[in-house]
């Protein structure tokens, strides 16, 4: 007999908790898709009789200001610098929300993903290294480091039910310290010359971000307008502009005021105002209901952080329209009749080993070493062979290793050859991820 009884307050808890984690999954499975879409096309066109047209299409500068107070930068130059900058506020805001309440929030739980995502960056950094130790091109160890969390996430939404949620988490918190990781490394090794006069700007502008949040402003407007200042600011530096974008986003307000609890029974009290109003056949308002939607409509401002609705507002964007935009003016490389032997190049195979085996390797190494010295435990239902599997994901570096790439490689043919490795790599590890999880079952 069919049970039609509604879920109880743990069922209802369970539910609530878990349908984040959904919608996030599936925003990462669609998005892919269009990046996916989005680098063939950059592949096509860049390849095609209209190529030049491709180059010259982001060399285009555009300038926004005006009279003497210009900004010029080429298209190029505003996706990578621009654009992204709101990218990796995102990511920021993500890292920051994983610290303070979730699955970075305690040693406990931070040890395994944490440990994973280290061992994912040293591991594939050597194996580069082993191919370009002593040139000039040993400047690109961190571009097998990062992960591109959107096509992992995405080859794992692809599974459905045949992988466990908690593995889905996992990957997530990997793939957000890893890219704490990326920051990092863009921040102290891809950084020529600094101007100090800048710097100390940046810093002050910072610091008025944390004095609002101090001040308890809640508004998003004060801090882009500031923030504003703070990328041009760190742009003018010589540190990457989308430095700036986790900087900015340590500062937005990230606690809420009032607990789920609260809020349950003032919502429910403020209804319940509503409805003793209602009249048969009114249309208007009365005075007591506006006044009780007003109250609740600021209960539930306080209920939610300004960080996870800046989150929950961006996210769109930056999964259909950034990272789209930014595969498409990154991912177009020459693939001619050298395209072979580019491969076989140091560089190239440097890159895509990083990524196949380097990733794997050290993923599940430091996750095996992290539970073995009894710092961590693996989630639940989640066995090696998920981690593993997992493992082997970790390694489609795509958006961050091109990005990390054009920082890497100011020569436009060694650039190439770096984004060949990227492809291939990435391709591989989507690809073999997929069939080792495809396969994989609860028993260890």
């Amino acid at each position: 007999m069919q049970n039609n009884a509604p879920p109880g307050p743990t069922a209802r808890a369970t539910i609530l908790l878990i349908r984040p984690f959904q919608r996030f999954f599936e925003k990462e499975a669609s998005s892919s898709i269009l990046l996916l879409i989005c680098t063939a096309v950059a592949l096509v066109w860049a390849n095609s009789i209209f190529s030049e047209s491709y180059e010259h299409l982001w060399e285009t500068y555009v300038s926004i200001g005006w009279g003497d107070a210009q900004l010029s930068l080429t298209l190029h130059h505003w996706i990578n610098d621009g654009l992204m900058a709101v990218f990796f506020f995102v990511i920021g805001l993500e890292i920051k929300r994983e610290v303070l309440v979730g699955e970075l929030s305690t040693a406990r739980k931070a040890a395994l993903p944490i440990a994973a995502a280290i061992g994912g960056m040293v591991v594939p950094a050597l194996v580069y290294v082993a191919f370009n130790a002593g040139t000039p091109e040993v400047r690109g160890w961190g571009v097998p480091m990062a992960t591109d969390i959107a096509f992992a996430l995405g080859v794992l939404a692809l599974l459905g039910s045949r992988v466990p949620s908690s593995l889905r988490v996992f990957l997530a918190a990997l793939a957000i310290a890893d890219d704490l990781g990326a920051v990092l490394v863009i921040a102290l090794f891809y950084t020529d010359q600094l101007s100090v006069q800048s710097l100390l700007v940046a810093g002050m502008l910072l610091t008025i971000m944390f004095a609002l949040n101090r001040a308890g402003i809640r508004s998003p407007i004060p801090y882009a307008v500031v923030g504003l200042g703070l990328w041009f600011a760190v742009l003018q530096s010589g540190v990457h502009a989308t430095v700036a974008g986790v900087l900015g986003a340590t500062a937005i307000p990230a606690r809420r005021r009032i607990v789920p609890s609260e809020f349950n029974a003032m919502s429910q009290n403020l209804l319940e105002e509503f409805r003793e109003d209602v009249r048969e056949g009114e249309t208007e308002l009365t005075a007591d209901q506006r006044d009780a939607l007003y109250s609740l409509s600021l209960a539930i401002q306080e209920v939610e952080t300004p960080g996870a609705r800046l989150e929950h507002a961006l996210h769109p964007w930056v999964s259909y329209f950034i990272m789209p935009v930014f595969a498409l003016a990154n991912a177009g490389v020459h693939l001619g009749a050298g395209a072979g032997a580019a491969m076989l190049s140091p560089v190239a195979l440097g890159v895509a080993l990083g990524l196949l085996l380097g990733k794997p390797i050290g993923v599940t190494f430091f996750a095996w070493l992290a539970v073995r010295l009894g710092w961590a435990a693996l989630p639940e239902d989640v066995r090696w062979r998920h981690v593993s599997g997992v493992s082997v994901l970790c390694g489609i570096g795509f958006t961050m290793s091109l990005f990390i790439a054009t920082l890497a490689f100011p020569d436009p043919a060694t650039l190439d050859i770096a984004k060949i490795g990227i492809l291939g790599g990435s391709l591989l590890a989507g690809i073999g991820g997929w069939l080792s999880l495809a396969g994989a079952r609860t028993a260890r």
